[in-house]
């Protein structure tokens, strides 16, 4: 039963001439002024939801983005300081990039953000998909064998450190802690000060090439899963969910299907389906080209590929569409009552599902994502909240 419902917001400026057939993103180049200004629609973001009765508020970690695509460097930071301007909302981390944090450093960051956010602030681990920012901090990424090696690592630092009030590791990547002399004595073993006052830590990771070895990690560590849309009948989030399920049975966890995840959207609230088409479209495709060619679409050919940096060779080229999206069922479109009636659907095919994060394609404008984001709220959870009430009774 659907009972938690998220959004999130990977920290864009408002996109101007969106599109196929608009600027290109490596065109795009805004004033840092304006770069800025990210944050404090994160802001705005946050006392809105805070406000309706939302349950979380995700952001992505990026760096180095000019193109006004992904602006927030430090979710952490970012997050701590959302729980001072709101009341209820719990801040997500979607996600750390861990290969580019030294896990001690991670750990202790997230440790001080629990404390002093009495727990408001989610944990979260990413692999990162940006050959930029990845590299630059002198992680592998272009190696995607190393990357997961250092992922995996840097996470099996990071939970010995939040469980374990002395630990060490000696791995690949990291030797914790260096044999020193230290006030008389070598060390051993090292306390990571302060720990996590909730233990064991929630931890969610989002799910894309859906490996045995992905869950199989991911069970290890008891994280939970962020699965994108294009939810459709026989598609890539069955199979999905029942690997998750199968991972967390290996280890002898039974979870009902869809337990300990979440499914992502986008949306669009309008009059009718083909009136939300029209208003998100040019954003849907601006997230295209965004991510289309960052091994997040991975049926994309190169000629697409080239397609969305060229508005010239756009208009000639197969493109993936905003219809084919809410066909697949990845993008929600239409009235609320068409929205109620899909996420009821998914209710009764995931019956352990309980958790939706729904937000605005990549660039959508501030005022139309915070009007969008006040009309699922007022007419599409509702639904849910009932249905909710009437299973307590």
């Amino acid at each position: 039963m659907i009972t938690k419902f998220d959004s999130s917001y990977v920290g864009s400026v408002d996109l101007e001439n969106p599109g196929y057939g608009g600027t290109p993103i490596n065109d795009r180049h805004y004033p840092n002024e304006e770069l800025a200004g990210v944050l404090h629609k994160a802001v705005a973001y946050a006392k809105t939801m805070d406000g309706l009765g939302y349950d979380s508020f995700w952001m992505a970690e990026h760096h180095f983005q000019p193109e006004g695509t992904e602006c927030i460097p430090n979710l952490l930071m970012m997050a701590l300081h959302l729980t001072g301007v709101t009341k209820n909302l719990r801040i997500g981390c979607g996600f750390n990039v861990v290969p580019m944090w030294h896990p001690l450093r991670l750990a202790e960051d997230y440790a001080m953000a629990d404390v002093l956010s009495g727990g408001r602030i989610i944990f979260g681990v990413a692999r990162g998909y940006h050959t930029r920012e990845v590299e630059s901090f002198g992680a592998p990424l272009t190696d995607q064998a190393a990357n997961r090696e250092m992922f995996e690592e840097g996470c099996d630092v990071i939970f010995k450190a939040f469980n374990e009030e002395k630990f060490s590791h000696k791995g690949t990547y990291y030797t914790i802690p260096p044999a020193v002399p230290y006030r008389g004595y070598t060390l051993k073993d090292i306390t990571l000060v302060p720990r996590p006052l909730r233990r064991p830590v929630e931890c969610w990771q989002p799910i894309q090439s859906g490996s045995d070895r992905a869950f199989d990690f991911m069970a290890k560590h008891g994280i939970s899963g962020v699965i994108g849309g294009g939810s459709a009948e026989g598609g890539a989030v069955d199979k999905h969910m029942t690997a998750f399920q199968a991972a967390y049975a290996r280890r002898g966890i039974k979870l009902a299907l869809g337990e300990r995840l979440s499914l992502g959207f986008q949306f669009f609230i309008a009059e009718s389906r083909e009136a939300a088409m029209r208003a998100a479209g040019k954003y849907y495709e601006e997230n295209m080209k965004m991510f289309g060619e960052l091994r997040l679409v991975r049926a994309l050919s190169d000629e697409q590929i080239a397609a969305m940096r060229d508005p010239r060779l756009a208009a000639s080229t197969k493109l993936p569409r905003i219809e084919d999206a809410v066909k697949a069922g990845g993008f929600l479109a239409g009235t609320p009552a068409d929205i109620i009636e899909q996420l009821k659907a998914l209710e009764k095919r995931y019956p352990g599902l309980d958790r939706i994060s729904c937000g605005m394609a990549l660039g959508t404008p501030l005022a139309v994502a915070l009007e969008q984001l006040d009309r699922f709220a007022k007419e599409v959870m509702p639904a849910f909240r009932t249905t909710r009430a009437a299973a307590a009774d």
